[in-house]
């Protein structure tokens, strides 16, 4: 059931004409209240359809809101907290990147979709965890510049022939980073029928423990398609959250509590409901580097279809 809190940015949201899109690791309470749930590739092409809407309230973290904007730079999009930020994707600058090209001039450049805008601009495609070996795959380039998540870099890696070279080096998530292959063990040993489903970011020796590497899209689907009940889940908290909701006859395990994105929880329902009144705080790209990065994202969501 709603809450008064809940029912009031309901109403707001269709006063204003507005959509909220939420990534997967939103706390429950934003997940319940957004149009739009997923994860950055399903954000990615639900932003590319928005055409009805003249507000776009983005409870994600920055560059998600970056790539919003630069899908739809006509729309006013928003963050209801301007300090959720990716600590990823401030690994890697526009210039590490011109660096590495001039040191690649051969290799074509993916950047993971988690990464800012004025990097997107050089990119020649992005990716997802999703998608990122079908579009490393799709291009003609054997040398292939892949940033800023070098966990993700290295699953490409094990499954093409292409040479992937990460950038930079050390570029993770440290929320991925927290599991190690112990965790995996301890909670194995617990819950022994149990399907362990880990995210690319993780580190490889978890990778290779995995019974599958997925994105938390992947995740989703992998859970509804499997005859298992129990699920060891090696991703941020907040999605065993939308699982345990979506799937409430089967049970799921996180394989750390304590990996939480604190950035994805400065969002709450009082700044959402902010955000609707104000219509703050808003989010914009400088035009040169928007459309640069589009022809990226674009030619991302081409692949991806």
């Amino acid at each position: 059931m709603l809450t008064d809190l809940q029912k009031e940015i309901i109403d707001l949201k269709n006063e204003k004409n507005a959509i909220i899109l939420a990534h997967n690791y939103q706390p429950g309470g934003i997940q319940e209240i957004a149009d739009f749930i997923g994860d950055s590739l399903e954000l990615c092409i639900k932003a590319s359809e928005i055409e009805d809407k003249d507000l776009v309230v983005f409870c994600g973290v920055d560059f998600m809101a970056e790539t919003a904007y630069i899908l739809n730079p006509d729309k006013k999009i928003v963050i209801p907290d301007t300090e959720a930020e990716c600590p990823m994707a401030h690994m890697l600058s526009s210039k590490q990147l011109e660096e590495a090209k001039q040191k690649h001039p051969d290799a074509a450049v993916v950047l993971y979709v988690n990464s800012l805008a004025d990097a997107k601009a050089k990119a020649d495609i992005l990716c997802t965890s999703a998608n990122a070996l079908k579009v490393v795959e799709s291009l003609d380039q054997d040398k292939i510049l892949f940033g800023p998540d070098n966990n993700l870099a290295n699953f490409v890696a094990n499954q093409t022939d292409k040479e992937i070279i990460p950038v930079p080096e050390g570029g993770h998530c440290y929320v991925h980073k927290m599991f190690h292959k112990g965790d995996i063990a301890f909670v194995k040993e617990n819950y022994p029928n149990a399907e362990i489903i880990v995210h690319p970011e993780c580190n490889m020796e978890v990778q290779s423990l995995a019974d599958y590497v997925l994105s938390t899209g992947g995740m989703i689907s992998r859970v509804k398609e499997s005859d298992n009940n129990e699920f060891i889940i090696g991703t941020e908290i907040d999605l065993i959250t939308r699982l345990s909701r979506e799937f409430p006859n089967k049970k799921f395990y996180p394989l750390l509590d304590e990996a939480i994105c604190k950035t994805m929880k400065l969002h709450s329902l009082e700044k959402v409901k902010n955000s609707l009144i104000n219509e703050e705080f808003e989010v914009s790209v400088p035009e040169d580097i928007a459309k640069k990065s589009l022809k990226a994202v674009q030619k991302m969501i081409n692949v991806s279809k």
